[in-house]
């Protein structure tokens, strides 16, 4: 097995009043991924202007940057207006179109894909037709395990493209509001949404995160439930994503699925108790919070 991860989408800065973060749901996925020590490649495109500099310094300081990072002459780098509300939680203002929706197959990108084992995608960056139709030709390319991070943006988003995303992908993580939103009707029993989602898809393996309630797992006609932790929370930026970058780590471990949604549980949680999507790792705060069960 290859073991490399492609993750593949949007890049931009979120902006937090007058501070800004480089950020962006897979991009966030593979720098976890980093801290996590596993090869992960990461596909974007940002403008050719002083905020996409500034995003190619960035990748290149974590060491992320390849030329699998496109520059567009005509649309602009993306910049995020990010706003928390009294718990913390985030909403975000993002523009469009942008460099990101225009991300171009390639000869560079078809070969990164075969070389991979895994790739990470999301619906966002699916917006607009030209992204992803490069993303579903990408997908058509490789024989690698397909991830899809579903990371609904309203308005950004239609039913039609999150099937088909459906439809391509191995394994499936979303939130509850989203399996809610995706699902609807019928049962209000999550394991029942879950299975009705897994009959229409086939998908394989499905994760749904739970904020600080855990997250359950349908994995080969099983369920696995983890109920979380509790942490002191800073921001909910970029816990789901730590989240994803566990899992896909402990995927390539071979670990069981019991401990890969401990460790994804741990490492979400020890996430939205720093501020930002991408905190270094304090190992030891991490095997305080996985001793520390709700």
């Amino acid at each position: 097995m290859k073991n490399r991860v492609l993750c593949f989408g949007e890049v931009l800065w979120d902006a937090f009043g007058d501070e800004k973060k480089a950020g962006g749901a897979p991009m966030n996925v593979a720098r976890h991924l980093v801290q996590q020590h596993v090869d992960v490649t990461f596909a974007s495109r940002v403008g050719n202007d002083a905020s996409g500099t500034e995003l190619v310094d960035f990748l290149k300081n974590h060491g992320l940057y390849s030329d699998l990072i496109q520059r567009d002459n005509t649309l602009p780098t993306c910049e995020v207006t990010v706003e928390l509300d009294d718990k913390n939680q985030a909403t975000y203002i993002i523009p469009q179109p942008v460099s990101w929706d225009n991300i171009h197959l390639d000869k560079t990108l078809i070969e990164a894909a075969k070389r991979s084992s895994i790739i990470v995608f999301g619906s966002l960056a699916c917006r607009e037709k030209t992204t992803h139709d490069t993303l579903l030709n990408l997908l058509d390319e490789t024989d690698a395990i397909k991830i899809f991070d579903v990371n609904l943006r309203h308005p950004h988003y239609t039913l039609a493209t999150i099937e088909t995303l459906a439809a391509r992908a191995n394994v499936i993580k979303m939130n509850e509001e989203e399996a809610d939103l995706l699902i609807g009707g019928g049962s209000n029993d999550l394991k029942s949404k879950i299975t009705e989602f897994q009959k229409k898809y086939h998908t394989k393996t499905i994760c749904v995160t739970r904020g600080d309630q855990g997250a359950i797992i349908w994995h080969d006609y099983e369920f696995f439930e983890h109920p979380g932790f509790c942490v002191e929370v800073a921001d909910t930026v970029g816990a789901g994503d730590a989240f994803l970058a566990t899992f896909v780590a402990g995927l390539i471990a071979n670990n069981p699925i019991p401990k890969i949604l401990l460790n994804s549980c741990a490492i979400g949680a020890y996430v939205t108790s720093q501020r930002g999507a991408n905190p270094i790792y304090n190992r030891d705060e991490i095997d305080s919070i996985k001793k520390s069960l709700v």
